[in-house]
């Protein structure tokens, strides 16, 4: 593999704090180029992570203080055509990229082959779990994570060796560019995990969904391999023009890699598998089936690249674990917080089933915040309503983006209220004014494990909510 870049460029984010931005800012640096940004508002653990690497960031948007000395602008998809800054890196001629191009164009031109992690769910937990087995059996790889994982607060690494990890999001790459960012990655290996209709302001329907995923498992050579969730029917049928050898992982007698039986202890859990006739049993120290199946997917893939049955199996033993997935936040007043990226209606509903599984006999509360566009939309209600039920009692925050959606197509929170009653599930909604903490407070008890989802900030509820516990028992 070629060297580290010798020459170095200064670059500029913008913006720099989200969550694939700021962490290709700190591997960019690593590689030895200036790196710096911008940003309308920075919260943790971007925030952290920015200011524990020293990448200066500028907050607020302001076009006469860009540099003027730039080599490149890297672009993300969360500013809109109409930035300020946007507008005067096109006036003057500014060299830009998207992130998703930065990653082709700064690393992946080093020469690492790329094992790129997609699907609807579990792309950070999977990607996580690859790179940590990759890690932890010292091929010395690269990687680059949507989350922070728990042995590496960065969600990035600069290795030598000859594989890289990225995380493929499915979302557009940037306000040019309206496919997802996966089509830049250059995948030798395209893992792709359960795949549903989702992010509604962007795909009109599940086969413009599928249509993305396609030309992912297209992209891949014929050395490669595309390693599919064979529990989704839609991630089975995205494989359809794929010309490299399709892996399947599912729990059917005729996949490469069978999930035989998954049996869930409040650790975890224990699987027995079957690879091409060999009888394989994986401790996962996570909770939840759908776990063991994004672990399934992750040692399907480090088969596939020549690494050993056993020393797999070991690291997955030792798996530490991920930010922001079932990550207990703390405990107070003998009240559990816990906080998860769950937002989508499936996501949700099997994080709900896996807190079950990890605090069995507990009071279960679920705090939500409709975070997405598409999560405040009215058509996921029978969805949410599903995943919900699964809960003792339900808090339901105003969906963030209200004001961005006709009224007739928000979530509505009074059917939602009232069909969870008649379920026999408490709920509360509280309206755009209130603080969802103050209102959540008063129902809670001792025993009880909150579970906070949200694909945000959720405006530090579980921080929040466990000085609101402490103060309240006079801790």
């Amino acid at each position: 593999m070629q060297d580290i870049y010798a020459e170095r460029e200064r670059l500029y984010f913008l913006p720099v704090g989200g969550t694939a931005m700021a962490p290709l800012a700190g591997l960019l640096q690593a590689m030895g180029h200036d790196v710096e940004g911008v940003d309308s508002g920075l919260y943790p653990p971007m925030s952290t992570l920015l200011a524990e690497l020293g990448i200066a960031v500028r907050i607020g948007w302001d076009p006469r203080k860009i540099p003027a000395d730039l080599n490149r602008v890297i672009i993300g998809n969360a500013v809109p055509r109409d930035n300020p800054e946007v507008e005067a890196v096109l006036r003057r001629g500014l060299p830009f990229l998207s992130q998703a191009e930065a990653v082709a164009h700064y690393v992946l031109a080093r020469g690492p082959s790329s094992l790129v992690v997609a699907g609807t769910h579990g792309k950070t937990t999977t990607s996580s779990l690859l790179a940590w087995i990759l890690e932890d059996t010292d091929t010395d790889p690269s990687y680059l994570v949507g989350g922070l994982p728990i042995w590496n607060h960065s969600g990035f690494r600069l290795g030598r060796g000859a594989w890289m990890v990225i995380e493929g999001d499915e979302y557009n790459t940037a306000f040019f560019d309206r496919g997802p960012k996966f089509l830049h990655y250059r995948p030798h290996v395209f893992i792709l995990g359960p795949v549903e209709f989702d992010h509604a302001d962007l795909y009109p329907n599940l086969d413009a969904v599928l249509t993305a995923f396609r030309a992912g498992t297209a992209q891949v050579p014929k050395s490669g391999a595309v390693v599919v969730n064979a529990w989704s029917e839609h991630a089975l049928a995205a494989t359809r023009d794929a010309t490299a050898p399709v892996v399947r992982v599912g729990s059917e007698p005729g996949c490469d890699l069978v999930l035989n039986s998954w049996a869930p202890t409040p650790e975890g859990g224990w699987a027995e598998l079957r690879w091409r006739g060999e009888n394989l049993k994986m401790f996962l120290p996570l909770a939840g089936y759908h776990n063991a199946q994004n672990a399934a997917l992750a040692l399907a893939a480090s088969l596939v690249i020549g690494l050993p049955a056993t020393k797999t199996l070991e690291a997955l033993a030792r798996f530490p674990g991920i930010a922001r997935r079932m990550e207990t936040r703390g405990e107070a007043a003998g009240v559990t917080v816990v906080d998860d990226f769950a937002h989508h209606p499936t996501a949700l509903g099997v994080t709900i089933a896996a807190a079950r599984q990890r605090w069995p006999g507990r009071r279960l509360v679920v705090a939500f915040e409709p975070r997405s566009l598409t999560a405040a939309r009215r058509d996921f209600g029978p969805a949410y309503l599903e995943a919900l039920s699964g809960a003792d009692l339900v808090l339901v925050a105003t969906p963030f983006h209200s004001g961005r959606l006709a009224e007739d197509e928000i979530l509505d929170r009074d059917e939602l209220d009232r069909e969870l009653e008649a379920l026999g599930v408490e709920s509360l909604m509280p309206g755009p004014d209130d603080d969802s903490v103050e209102v959540l407070l008063p129902h809670l008890l001792r025993g009880d494990v909150v579970l906070g989802c949200s694909s945000g900030s959720f405006d530090r509820f579980h921080g929040r909510l466990l000085e609101a516990l402490e103060a309240q028992s006079g801790g």
